[in-house]
């Protein structure tokens, strides 16, 4: 179950979950309408459509009660849903999902709620975890950063952790020549050091970060190119951030900085591993990151990372190793990071290739479809007899 028709970095582990389930597991979705459920429906996934929310998590005279209205409603329809398919399990994709299935209470149904975010605390987060907690059969984090997050809300929550993956053959670095991913490029393929961030356009993903280090690098005489991949997706007036406002000021730092032809706005886009073969290094400049989906991308794909040094990322990258861990929010910091690599592009090599050892020995689509089997084998107490090969 998701909260949202919208696709971003959970809803693509969601499907990347659901196309590789073996064929003894029939799997149902239950999400808004939209992109997500068409997404499904060309996968071959039957989907029952939900009421959704777009309602942030902290308090307000407005959206709270209107979000709670919302989650009340889909409790409903996601309870029928999951009596009517006789399921087994109820599988949360989000926090808020998790709300949901709290309030849908399936009879005879396991419920394993997917935290992949990190809440500011608050007595609201503190009660929204611990709602979760009391009436989830186990909580699946996409991090030991995210289940320490659930712990410090709810010490008592039953935690297990589940990384996220990545598709190797989608992802490989043999299957996209380099030489022509940049000449797709056009001039930006010439430049020197070409580096891109990929995630949605909200503060907490920390683009401001990236232009200011593009900055850096350039008054320091390097050419540096930067793309910026995605779009502000979530900018329902209920979101915790104006994504929209922020884009704008985005756009307006980008100018007063004079970075018009050093920066690339690409959206959303079907070709990222393309584009991601293209680059010299990924960065993930987020304040923290529950886990960095674009950096097993990146490295699968024997690209080095700069990412945040809070968060998941540090569970991922060994710092020095398949790239480096920088502290958020200073560019002087971020600039000197990717300086290194594009000072001694041997070591950048180096690191991109630990990078795709990295990915192939702890986070593929088969490990993270074996240790979810598992996770249902556990709450629903019987064994399933379901191996990945």
């Amino acid at each position: 179950m998701n909260h949202t028709a919208v696709v971003s970095g959970g809803e693509r582990s969601l499907l990347s979950l659901l196309v590789a389930l073996p064929a003894a597991v029939q799997a149902r979705l239950a999400a808004p309408r939209g992109e997500l459920t068409a997404a499904a429906e060309r996968l071959g996934v039957p989907v029952s459509a939900i009421t959704g929310t777009a309602g942030s998590l902290r308090p307000h005279l407005i959206h709270t009660p209107r979000a709670l209205a919302e989650m009340s409603f889909a409790a409903l329809q996601v309870r029928r849903a999951a009596r009517r398919s006789d399921a087994e399990v109820v599988h949360a994709n989000s926090i808020r999902a998790g709300v949901v299935i709290g309030l849908a209470q399936a009879p005879s149904a396991a419920r394993v709620v997917h935290v992949r975010d990190c809440l500011p605390p608050g007595p609201l987060t503190t009660a929204t975890m611990r709602l979760i907690a009391a009436t989830a059969t186990t909580i699946v984090a996409n991090s030991q950063y995210t289940a320490r997050f659930v712990r410090a809300a709810a010490p008592d929550a039953p935690v297990e952790v589940v990384y996220n993956s990545v598709d190797l053959q989608r992802f490989d670095p043999a299957r996209i020549d380099r030489a022509e991913a940049r000449a797709r490029l056009g001039a930006v393929g010439e430049r020197r050091v070409l580096m891109a961030v990929v995630a949605q356009l909200s503060p907490w993903k920390g683009q401001d970060t990236a232009i200011e280090a593009l900055k850096l690098l350039r008054e320091q005489g390097v050419d540096a190119h930067l793309l910026l991949i995605g779009s502000a997706r979530f900018v329902a007036r209920a979101t915790r951030f104006d994504n929209e406002a922020y884009l704008a000021r985005l756009r307006e730092l980008v100018a007063s900085s004079g970075l018009r032809d050093h920066v690339s706005w690409l959206g959303e886009r079907d070709d990222v591993p393309e584009l991601m073969r293209a680059l010299d290094v990924l960065l993930l400049p987020s304040w923290e990151e529950p886990f960095g989906r674009a950096i097993i991308e990146a490295m699968a794909l024997g690209v080095p990372v700069v990412a945040t040094s809070v968060g998941g990322p540090a569970e991922i990258i060994e710092d020095g190793r398949q790239g480096y861990l920088v502290a958020p929010r200073e560019p002087i910091a971020w600039a000197e990071a990717i300086r290194r690599l594009a000072e001694n592009p041997e070591r950048a090599r180096e690191m991109g290739s630990a990078g795709r050892r990295r990915v192939e020995q702890a986070f593929t689509v088969a490990d993270h479809v074996a240790a979810t089997l598992a996770v249902y084998e556990r709450v629903t107490r019987r064994p399933l007899g379901l191996r990945t090969t």
